[in-house]
């Protein structure tokens, strides 16, 4: 990639950080629903839920930190497109980018299905 390629996809994904920062925080919130719902249903059996307010400041503070991770891998995204994608490919682009995303939105969900699947095969 020359200097001006270079240029372009630097800008290519400074746009589309607010689409992946939607998609996490979107992630987030499913998982914290799923977390909240599945949690009284499967958790409670086995030890005491409790998900008080001062729980939910502290899982946000995570996520939120999660976030900030997030976001400096999505950085790297530009680095592996800039060394990798030496034909300035927008398709290259596109699926790196598609992967990226779907792996940080699903992981908090993943998460919390793993959490889950830990409990309901805790005593069998």
């Amino acid at each position: 990639m020359n200097a001006k390629e270079r240029a372009q996809a630097r800008l290519w994904w400074f746009e589309n950080r607010w689409k992946y920062n939607k998609g996490l925080f979107i992630g987030g919130f499913v998982a914290f629903l799923l977390y909240n719902i599945l949690g009284p249903i499967i958790i409670d059996p086995i030890e005491e839920f409790d998900e008080t307010g001062f729980i939910m400041i502290l899982h946000l503070i995570a996520y939120f930190i999660a976030i900030c991770v997030a976001n400096v891998f999505y950085t790297f995204g530009y680095l592996v497109d800039a060394v990798l994608n030496r034909r300035n490919s927008i398709s290259f682009r596109q699926d790196l980018f598609k992967f990226g995303y779907w792996f940080s939105v699903s992981l908090p969900i993943l998460f919390v299905a793993l959490i889950m699947l830990s409990f309901l095969f805790r005593n069998h």
